[in-house]
């Protein structure tokens, strides 16, 4: 029975309040809550960076589209805010439209994801093959670090840094002489203290404690690096008003191709992460409910100037090892960030690019996940070209242009192994089958086959070339599919064509061990009595097919 609308669109939280939440759960949350938030502070702020906004807008997205992935998502431990694979379209968006054109893709995002999640489609994402998340996911690990290497380096450039990666490898090579080293000791003390306690304490926030340690050096050394405050001026304390994007058709003619490259990736990114959330806790969270709650995400960061919101992977598994009990530890997270906006926002001022460079450096790094990209470079040529065919023209094109030709590289493939494990056997008269029904007695009018595996597009010409291979003699065909778990309507064409052909050779066509599936669908396409009988087994198709023959 197909589950209801309440069942797939009500909200985790409302689940965890019915099931009982007390004082014990909301301290776990709590706590849980602040551990994220600890986490998710500096990064919000280097990712807003490094896709061309200011770090506002990064807490403004975790604040806000955070609490709302948490209060209305299906996953009890997701984790929302802007995240690392963001970087590439944002930055894209931004340098083709501009800021406010950014707000109005997200806006617009928004929208598009709840269309995707109320119609059902978060069902599907789950069927991108596994090369093309590694190959685009160490694509935009690539694309990170380049971004970085201005920060890290502390090099100036004439002018905006330039989006595609070689043109911009170029300007940096170019722009060496003005390396900064005081920008690479700090960026990598940063790395240091990150990597350190993460072998030595994993307990200890290192990307705080690296941004607060290179914070006070740099302030109390007035080293000669740029900071937050140099390059941005002051952090704003407080929340803005919410308010519309301006809209208009030209506007949205020119923000739409970027939403939905937002909405493609924050749909696989979500759903990626509850699925890491899932393995973690062994609960199931509800898709499509989760891809409602990112869309409204989404509309709400942009209403306060935030940019893109997804679920982020590394954020919802630091909730989870921290003992989260549900959603209220999202809430909770967003709550303690909006916390710091109020109280503390001046200090961002201190906080040195080269430290961000150096946290996003680390995230880039734990990105790749090499060891996977080596496993499936061995694992076969197949897999091997769609893993490549996505990272590069993720790195060197686009990143959705990466996602659609991995796809399809990966669906074609698929095809190609579906079609090899369909057979067509022709079952000799002299030998009873031992693989399924005996069929006794032989007949030289009678050829016999079977099907089996799969039979779709993908083999209907090697099948439909084996079935119509009957001799002068034969009075009768019987095409047993008993083993066809699955038959399309190509497959369904292909068999009505050969009973055709045999029909004007006078050769009698039986079907045999069909489903109600199939009979169903080879009746649509017109494979039904007289062109064809259907009988329940080999034996009786062979008894008819005789008794008809000793009548002629």
């Amino acid at each position: 029975m197909q589950p209801s609308f309440a069942e797939l669109f009500t909200p985790k939280l409302i689940t965890i309040l019915r099931e009982g939440y007390g004082l014990r759960d909301l301290r776990a949350d709590a706590l849980a809550g602040l551990t994220v938030a600890i986490v998710a502070l500096p990064l919000s702020m280097a990712i807003a960076i490094a896709s061309g906004v200011g770090p506002d807008r990064g807490l403004y997205a975790a604040i806000i589209g955070g609490f709302i992935v948490s209060a209305l998502g299906g996953s009890r431990f997701q984790i929302g805010g802007p995240a690392g694979a963001f970087i590439v379209l944002v930055l894209a968006c931004v340098v083709q439209i501009g800021v406010e054109g950014l707000i109005l893709a997200t806006f617009v995002s928004g929208f598009l994801l709840l269309a995707v999640g109320y119609l059902r489609l978060g069902t599907y994402i789950k069927f991108i093959p596994y090369p093309v998340t590694v190959g685009f996911t160490a694509g935009i690990a690539v694309i990170i670090f380049a971004s970085q290497i201005k920060e890290l380096l502390g090099l100036s450039l004439e002018g905006r840094e330039p989006g595609d990666l070689l043109p911009k490898l170029l300007v940096l090579f170019d722009a060496l002489p003005t390396f900064n080293i005081w920008a690479l000791l700090v960026a990598a003390l940063a790395i240091a203290i990150i990597l350190g306690a993460r072998r030595l304490a994993p307990a200890v926030p290192g990307m705080l404690v690296a941004v607060v340690a290179c914070s006070l050096i740099t302030a109390f050394a007035n080293l000669p690096i740029e900071t937050v405050g140099s390059r941005f001026g002051a952090m704003p304390s407080s929340l803005p008003m919410p308010a519309l994007p301006a809209i208009t058709w030209e506007k949205l003619a020119t923000a739409l191709p970027h939403a939905i490259g937002f909405t493609l990736l924050g749909a696989i990114e979500s759903l990626l992460s509850a699925v890491v959330a899932d393995g973690m806790t062994g609960r199931r969270h509800r898709s499509n409910c989760e891809l409602v709650a990112q869309g409204f995400a989404n509309i709400g960061s942009s209403l306060f100037g935030g940019i893109c919101v997804t679920g982020t992977i590394a954020r919802t598994a630091t909730n989870v090892r921290a003992g989260a009990r549900g959603p209220i530890s999202g809430m909770l997270h967003s709550v303690f960030l909006l916390g710091f906006l109020l109280l503390a926002a001046p200090l961002a001022a201190y906080i040195p690019l080269a430290a961000l460079a150096g946290v996003l450096a680390v995230v880039s790094w734990n990105m790749a996940e090499k060891h996977e990209f080596a496993l499936l470079l061995r694992s076969g040529p197949g897999d091997a070209l769609v893993l490549l065919a996505t990272f590069l023209l993720t790195i060197f094109r686009d990143l959705t242009e990466g996602i659609v030709v991995g796809f399809a590289l990966g669906a074609l493939l698929f095809i190609h192994r579906m079609s090899q494990t369909t057979a067509v056997q022709l079952i000799p008269e002299d030998r009873a089958d031992t693989g399924r029904e005996r069929y006794q007695g032989t007949d030289p009018d009678v050829v016999v086959y079977r099907i089996s595996g799969a039979f779709f597009f993908g083999a209907a010409s090697a099948v439909g070339a084996a079935l119509e291979n009957i001799g002068a003699t034969h009075r009768a065909l019987v095409v047993d599919v008993s083993a066809v778990p699955m038959l399309d309507a190509t497959a369904a064409n292909t068999l009505h064509g050969v009973a055709r052909k045999a029909a004007r050779r006078g050769v009698r066509v039986f079907v045999t061990g069909a489903s109600a599936a199939i009979l169903d669908k080879l009746r649509v396409h017109d494979v039904h009595e007289p062109l064809v009988t259907f009988r329940t087994t080999i034996n009786a198709a062979m008894a008819e097919a005789r008794s008809s023959n000793s009548g002629r």
